[in-house]
């Protein structure tokens, strides 16, 4: 072999070298991606399940709610009514005078 041949084959079994190198880091930032991929989807899967949980806890305090609203309101529109009945009384006295 000549010296060219030579010079070619070391600068070649260099960048072999290089390439490889470069391979195995392509080939660990893979592997990195790939766990962080498993912890994100995970992740993922537990901020779905809190988000169902919550939702359901949302539903029954929205219904717990409506239903207590309800019996406010009801109490208040007995207190309204009476209050209306006394006055429509007062004025039928009134009247009676």
């Amino acid at each position: 072999m000549t010296e060219d041949h030579q010079r070619l084959l070391a600068v070649f079994e260099v960048r072999v070298r290089d390439l490889m190198r470069l391979c195995d880091q392509q080939n660990q930032k893979i592997s990195e991606l790939e766990n962080l991929l498993v912890q994100k989807e995970n992740e993922q899967k537990e901020a779905a399940q809190s988000i169902s949980e919550l939702k359901v806890k949302c539903d029954n305090l929205l219904t717990a709610r409506v239903v207590s609203v309800s019996e406010e309101e009801i109490k208040s529109a007995k207190m309204r009514l009476s209050k209306l009945v006394r006055e429509v009384d007062k004025c039928i006295a009134l009247l009676n005078e």
